[in-house]
């Protein structure tokens, strides 16, 4: 039996803001959610715990891109004394 979850638990398994996840689904990088009634949308349980392990073996062999380390000398608050 495949399990469904709404948008709630969704938030406590996925730490990211809806926007994000809209736009991840935009580009086919996030399982998409489909409705079950007019008004009630769910996501596949199995297919949100796949792309977490994905995500994590993609971690864990440095193959996604991560954000580069800013420059703080380039802050326009606070900046850093030399």
């Amino acid at each position: 039996m495949r399990r469904t979850i709404r948008r709630a638990h969704l938030r406590e398994i996925v730490p990211l803001a809806d926007s994000t996840i809209y736009e991840m689904e935009q580009r086919g990088e996030f399982p998409r959610r489909f409705h079950l009634t007019p008004r009630c949308v769910v996501w596949d349980l199995a297919e949100i715990e796949a792309w977490i392990e994905e995500r994590r073996l993609a971690s864990d062999s440095f193959q996604m891109k991560r954000a580069p380390i800013p420059d703080v000398r380039q802050r326009k608050i606070r900046p850093v004394r030399q």
